[in-house]
């Protein structure tokens, strides 16, 4: 058994010096060190040697073993710094090669307006309220004077996700929450910028969109309130010779209600095709809020009164930068974006 073992030993050395590839060296390891390996092959007969024969064979067993793994150890780590070497040898850098170019990054334009639409609210006083954009109906409708069956609730086209939970179509939820949580609190002067989302796609909807809307409610609180608010914003994002003016319109949250323009900002009144001609711009809906908001938001409308308004950020966004379809903003071309890199 003695010669056996010897022999294992310098028939292993032996592979294991010509081994060129590490998965080789892993066939060599299981084969002669391996649970049905020779090594273990040969000890199987330590049953058939005298007593006095075990200690000495097992001892030589060992060493056998020992100097095998060591083997393998320093051949794994020399193939290893030769697989090293070959790769580095591979991926040598030509440095004789030009550089590439660090792309410079950029706000997407939506993102650039609505900071801009916060910062001249806040500049005004309104705190930036947020809040779900999976709503129940109550929140989204109900609360805002659309009770089921509303005709009104047609012109949303909502994402329902059951009878009751839906895809917010606005953000004012966030006013009607916002009311109910403050509870009769005045002055109250708040925006909530989101994003919304309704059965619309084409040149000039999206499917997934973004508001921002704004609220104040207080004592004393006039239409001339609201367009004076409106007029100011209006120079802020457009320019100091902007004029607002108010169409009648309808929405079932706000009484009276308004189409708010803006004098084109391009002909500067006197028509183009940005206006089709006729001088003025729609960027908002706007109006008082009904009595029967202000009371489920737990105020009493005999008492203060308040304005409401909201915007599309895509439609300004479109009209400050001159972008005549809103899938320009959303599918994913860099080079829209690219176009407000600074430096």
């Amino acid at each position: 058994m003695k010669e056996k073992l010897t022999s294992l030993l310098s028939t292993a050395l032996e592979k294991i010096k010509g081994v060129q590839r590490i998965e080789e060296l892993e066939q060599y390891k299981v084969k002669f060190l391996g649970k049905k390996g020779e090594l273990t092959g040969i000890l199987r007969g330590m049953g058939s040697l005298a007593p006095e024969e075990r200690p000495i064979i097992g001892q030589i067993a060992n060493e056998v073993k020992e100097q095998i793994q060591r083997a393998i150890e320093e051949k794994t780590a020399i193939l290893e710094e030769k697989l090293i070497e070959d790769k580095l040898q591979r991926e040598t850098i030509d440095i004789s090669l030009p550089g590439l170019k660090r792309e410079v990054g950029a706000l997407h334009p939506l993102t650039i307006v609505r900071r801009e639409i916060e910062q001249i609210f806040m500049s005004m006083g309104y705190e930036i309220v947020e809040g779900p954009e999976i709503e129940t109906d109550y929140y989204n409708f109900e609360a805002l004077n659309l009770p089921p069956n509303h005709p009104a609730r047609d012109m949303q086209d909502t994402f329902y996700i059951t009878d009751n939970i839906l895809l917010r179509t606005h953000t004012s939820p966030v006013q009607a929450r916002t009311m109910e949580k403050r509870a009769d609190a005045i002055p109250l002067k708040i925006i909530s910028p989101g994003r919304v989302f309704r059965k619309d796609d084409d040149a000039t909807h999206s499917p997934m969109f973004h508001q921002v809307e704004g609220l104040v409610i207080d004592k004393n609180i006039t239409l001339g309130d609201l367009k004076g608010t409106l007029l100011l914003f209006a120079k802020e994002m457009f320019g100091e010779k902007q004029k607002v003016r108010l169409r009648p319109s309808y929405f079932p949250f706000t009484e009276p209600s308004a189409e708010v323009d803006i004098s084109c900002f391009l002909c500067e009144g006197k028509g183009c095709s940005l206006c089709s001609q006729t001088g003025w711009i729609e960027i908002l809906g706007a109006g008082m809020v009904h009595p029967n908001v202000l009371r489920a938001g737990g105020y009493n409308p005999d008492e203060v009164q308040g304005f409401a308004f909201g915007m599309g950020v895509e439609r300004i966004t479109m009209l400050k930068y001159g972008i005549s379809d809103i899938r320009e903003l959303f599918n994913g071309d860099l080079r829209v974006v690219k176009q407000f890199a600074r430096g």
